[in-house]
């Protein structure tokens, strides 16, 4: 009787799996944000902490390459895994209550890209249908080049001395699953079909496109110790600062 033949085990290699688990950020994460947080506090005096300026505190914090994109969706890269990195503020007193947020999500204009004149006597499920395919295009195109397309929000307060950080991921949206009205104000609102759950928002003035997000549970939640500013004047002293280091090409 002969001998089964034994299979042989091969090593295989995902290749679609994502940088880490979505939401799972590394246990050395919240010290590096709230490092930077704290230096860009004292070295600028101020809370102020602009998109692009969150795009690279998070690519150093996670060890991606930071890689501005005119599109927006894919700021940050890391393998096979892309970030569209988003700043939003809030007023909410704990971070702990925070159930929605509202992402500006750029401009998708049907009159650019369809030809179309819109007011609102305009079919609304149309123009969202419109809307959101622009949308999707933008969304296709990068995942051409990244197996995983993710956002990640930063939400925080006024002065900083409160943040949250959570993911999702980035993709296209069926118009079919929504239905859009023109709001009091005349701009578009898509909610999830049979609910009052809203979802969109577009303003055909500026054709600026919101979507409506749930914050996930998980969410990681920071408070952040206010440092006092650095002192300019010593910054330039450690540095050894004269004016030999400006030279004046015109006067």
């Amino acid at each position: 009787m002969s001998k089964k033949r034994q299979s042989p085990k091969l090593r295989t290699v995902n290749k679609s799996v994502a940088a880490y688990p979505l939401n799972q950020f590394s246990s050395e994460f919240p010290y590096t944000l709230g490092q930077e947080i704290v230096y860009l506090l004292a070295s600028k005096g101020r809370a102020d902490l602009e998109g692009s300026e969150w795009e690279q505190i998070f690519a150093i914090c996670i060890g991606a390459d930071w890689k501005p994109s005119n599109v927006g969706l894919d700021d940050v890269v890391m393998g096979n895994t892309a970030w569209g990195a988003k700043t939003v503020k809030s007023n909410v007193k704990d971070f702990k209550d925070l159930k929605k947020i509202r992402l500006i999500s750029g401009r998708n204009s049907p009159v650019y890209s369809y030809g179309a004149t819109i007011d609102t006597s305009a079919n609304p499920n149309l123009i969202g249908e419109q809307v959101l395919e622009i949308w999707n295009e933008r969304v296709s195109a990068i995942r051409e080049k990244f197996k995983n397309l993710r956002t990640v929000v930063l939400v925080k307060s006024n002065d900083l001395s409160q943040v949250a950080v959570f993911e999702f991921d980035t993709i296209r949206y069926d118009s079919d699953f929504y239905d859009f009205i023109w709001n009091l104000r005349g701009n578009l609102e898509g909610f999830e079909k049979g609910t009052k759950t809203k979802r969109f928002t577009w303003q055909p003035h500026g054709s600026q496109f919101t979507i409506h997000e749930g914050v996930p549970e998980q969410t990681l939640i920071l408070n952040i110790k206010q440092p006092e500013k650095l002192n300019k004047e010593k910054i330039l002293e450690t540095i050894g600062f004269d004016k030999s280091w400006v030279t004046i090409k015109r006067k």
